[in-house]
C-alpha cells in the first residue's frame, strides 16, 4: 500500500515514516492513504470540529468520501501526544507511531470500538499487522 506524508510541524519525522510504512508494507490494499503530522493546537482544532470535542488526542481518520478515488483517507497523528503515550506505556516512539499508523489505517477501513466485540475485533487486527511487520512492545 502507498502512503503519503505530509508534515505540518517542524520536526525531522524521516525514522517514523519508515517504520510506518514498514508497518503497513504487507497491507494488499490497491488505495493509498495519507498520514499528516501535526500539532496539538491542530488536532485540538481537527477534533473540536468534527467531533465535538475540545481536547487534544493522539489520532484522527478521515476516510474518504470518494470510494472510486485512489486514497483510503487521511490519517492525522499529534507527534507531542504520540511522544507522551510511547513514554507512558513503556514502548518505543517508532512502536507507538507505528501503532497510532495502524489503528488510523483501520479506522478509514470502516473498524472501530465503540464497543467490547468491535474493539476486540480491531485490536486484534491491529496487533497482528504489527506481529507481521515484527514491531513489538519492548
Amino acid at each position: 500500500m502507498k502512503v503519503n506524508f505530509f508534515n505540518e510541524t517542524n520536526e525531522n519525522l524521516k525514522e517514523y515514516q519508515k517504520i510506518i510504512k514498514k508497518a503497513l508494507k504487507k497491507e494488499k490494499n490497491k488505495r493509498s492513504i495519507e498520514i499528516v503530522f501535526v500539532t496539538e493546537e491542530r488536532i485540538k482544532e481537527l477534533n473540536l470540529n468534527f467531533r465535538n470535542i475540545d481536547k487534544v488526542t493522539d489520532v484522527l481518520s478521515f476516510p474518504n468520501d470518494d470510494f472510486e478515488g485512489q486514497s483510503l483517507g487521511d490519517v492525522f497523528i499529534c507527534i507531542k501526544r504520540a511522544m507522551e503515550q510511547a513514554e507512558e506505556y513503556g514502548h518505543s516512539t517508532l512502536r507507538e507511531f507505528a501503532f497510532l499508523a495502524v489503528h488510523g489505517y483501520l479506522h478509514l477501513l470502516g473498524y472501530d470500538h465503540i464497543d467490547k466485540e468491535e474493539e476486540k475485533i480491531m485490536f486484534s487486527m491491529q496487533d497482528e499487522i504489527l506481529k507481521k511487520a515484527k514491531i513489538e512492545r519492548k
